[in-house]
Parts: structure tokens; C-alpha cells; sequence
């Protein structure tokens, strides 16, 4: 398939024209606590969604979405926490899934009601984080690496270090402002296993982030590909397909994998604990799965599909491209965050209050 951009609109621009929802959707939620009415509430990461997406399976099922936003997991977990406000679909990461199901935010799924599950790969249908696929099914996957303008910085930027520990781009550096991913990857940079638990060696990642906070423009939100493109930055922490999307516009832009190795994650559809519109949830879910749905997703936000089906229609400048399925030493060099339990993330709490204070 065609990753020509001059064609279509970025999904960043596509999002941005129209109130940072799909087209045709309502801005103001409407949640309907009743009987089920054709509405549905999606809560999804900003720009990861087809570009017709929405509109499509309102045409099909008659169900209208309205999709807010959130930046990171973080965000996501302390909405629910509260309370279901009223969403009906949520996008958590794999690690965050072990998390909700732990404190009882997500509703097990009625596998019947989802008869596309038998598109995914089998690879992706028993994770360590949700056996059996009981609370989740797979959205996409990939990794978080390093995006960089290539007339800016000199080579390729292969290791953690050049974000972590180095003068040498001073201003024009940006992390994730995700707390858990960057104390991670600072810890990995330290020669530690990414999941370590140690206080000790998270401390010392704590403060390796500290000491290099004056070479950091941003903690950006989900916007880092942005600041990249504009120019703002030349070296980013980033998700894969964010970069491969300004990648397709600019050239200049490239993406590399650390050698210490990266982050793994892998991005989900979950069913909230007091969703309104649970059999509308499932249909909407076994949407996403339907093969050709699927690949027109993953050819408008380039990031993984773990859809069989869906891979298949697609060309091979997307199934063969490394940066979105990365090669064997990639995998074997990076890790999956494991969610660690609540004295952990407690623990990163209080090292994220310290780096942001200093």
C-alpha cells in the first residue's frame, strides 16, 4: 500500500482539523446510561485511529463514536481509577492491563461476541499480561527508540547515551513524559535489566535523568515526532510509527533502536469496568479486527499490526519495513515492561515528583 502522504493528510493533521475528534463525531460526550443506545465512547492515545475509521463503522453498525483523548497510560489509569466516567473502549499498553485488571478496571471479554480474534496471530493470543486474551485483545505493537534529523547530528544516533548522557545536543533533546518509560530506559542504559525493582539502581536512574535535565528541551506528550519535524528538537525518544509517520513527510527524519536495546510494548483494546454500551464495545472491537479495517489502520498510523489478516493485504513496504516490524537482534536486545506491582509504581512516583522538582 501507498505510504504517499501528498495524497491524504497526516493523521496529525487530520485529528487536529477536526476538534482533536474523527469527522462527523460530537465533541461533547453524551454518555448513554440506559438501554443501549447507538452510541459508543471511546478513550484512545491522540492520532492513533484510521483516518475513516470511525465514520466507516457508523456506517456500517449505526453506532456513532465519540473518542477523547489521553497522552499517556498514566493519565488513562487515573481517570479510571475515580470511576468509569463513561467510556466504553479503552486503549491501555500491556503492562497497564496487568495493572487495571490488579485494582478490577477491566470487564472480562465475551469472546463470542468477538469472532475477528481469529485474525490476530497466534503469537500475540497468549501474553504473560492477560493469558488467554480474558481482558484484552492486541492493537498494535512495536518499539520506543530514538528519532533523529539526520543532517543534524552526526551519525546515527545508537545509543541511549546521546539522550541520556551527553552535552552534545544540548536544547535539542526530548524525552517521553512517560515517569515508568524513561526511568526504564535509563536504568537499561545503566546496564540493568529495564524491569529491575531495585531502589537503588532506579534511584541512580532517577538521577542520571536529573543531571541531564539541562540538556533536555521537553518531556513531550505524545508530541515529540512533532517537535522533530518542526525542527525544534533534533534527537527524540519516540514510539516507532509516530516517527515513521514524519518519516514518510521529511526525509531528513530517520529512526534507530538503540544498541543497549529498547522498550517492547504492545497497545490493546479493553472493556472498562461500567461501560454503558458493553455489547456496542464488543462490536466495535471485532470492527478493528476485520482484516481489511485492520490494514487500512495500520497503513494510516504505521505501527504493527498483530493481525494476521490484516498483514497480509498489505505491501511490503510496510510488512517488510524494519522500523515498523523490527529484526531478530532488535527483539532479543529489548524488553516488555512487566508491571511490577503498587510499592513499584509508588516508587517511580516519588522518582518522577524528584526529576521534575529539579
Amino acid at each position: 500500500m501507498s505510504l504517499n502522504r501528498s495524497l491524504r493528510p497526516s493523521r496529525r493533521s487530520f485529528l487536529a482539523g477536526t476538534g482533536a475528534v474523527a469527522a462527523g463525531l460530537t465533541v461533547s460526550p453524551k454518555w448513554g446510561w440506559g438501554a443501549e443506545a447507538k452510541a459508543l465512547n471511546f478513550y484512545n492515545w491522540d492520532t492513533y485511529i484510521g483516518e475513516t475509521t470511525l465514520d466507516d463503522f457508523k456506517g456500517a453498525t449505526g453506532i456513532e463514536v465519540t473518542m477523547d483523548l489521553f497522552a499517556d497510560n498514566a493519565e488513562l489509569f487515573a481517570k479510571l481509577r475515580g470511576g468509569n466516567p463513561g467510556y466504553d473502549v479503552i486503549v491501555p499498553s500491556n503492562d497497564y492491563v496487568e495493572r487495571m485488571v490488579a485494582a478490577k478496571l477491566l470487564t472480562k471479554l465475551d469472546h463470542a461476541k468477538i469472532p475477528n480474534l481469529k485474525n490476530v496471530a497466534p503469537v500475540h493470543m497468549n501474553p504473560a499480561f492477560d493469558p488467554g486474551r480474558v481482558h484484552s485483545v492486541p492493537y498494535m505493537w512495536g518499539t520506543i527508540g530514538i528519532g533523529y534529523r539526520k543532517s543534524r547530528v552526526d551519525g546515527v544516533p545508537d545509543s541511549w547515551k546521546w539522550l541520556y548522557d551527553s552535552n552534545k545536543y544540548a536544547g535539542k533533546v526530548a524525552l517521553l513524559a512517560e515517569p515508568t518509560t524513561v526511568i526504564q530506559i535509563a536504568a537499561k542504559y545503566l546496564g540493568n535489566s529495564m524491569n529491575v525493582t531495585d531502589p537503588a539502581k532506579l534511584e541512580a536512574a532517577a538521577n542520571l535523568i536529573i543531571k541531564q535535565k539541562p540538556n533536555i528541551r521537553v518531556f513531550a506528550e505524545d508530541n515529540g515526532q512533532d517537535l522533530l519535524l518542526s525542527g525544534e528538537v533534533d534527537l527524540t525518544q519516540e514510539w516507532n510509527g509516530d516517527i515513521l509517520q514524519v518519516m514518510a513527510e521529511d526525509p531528513d527524519i530517520s529512526y534507530v533502536v538503540p544498541k543497549e536495546g529498547g522498550l517492547l510494548w504492545e497497545d490493546t483494546l479493553a472493556i472498562p469496568v461500567g461501560a454503558p454500551h458493553p455489547n456496542n464495545a464488543h462490536a466495535f472491537i471485532n470492527y478493528i479486527l476485520d482484516a481489511k479495517v485492520g490494514a487500512d489502520i495500520a497503513n494510516f498510523i504505521q505501527y504493527a499490526t498483530p493481525n494476521a489478516a490484516a498483514r497480509a493485504l498489505m505491501g511490503k513496504d510496510y510488512s517488510e519495513n524494519p522500523a515498523i516490524f523490527p529484526p531478530t537482534s532488535v527483539v532479543e536486545s529489548s524488553e516488555v515492561a512487566i508491571y511490577q506491582g503498587p510499592e513499584y509504581s509508588q516508587l517511580i512516583d516519588r522518582l518522577w515528583t524528584r526529576i521534575n522538582a529539579a
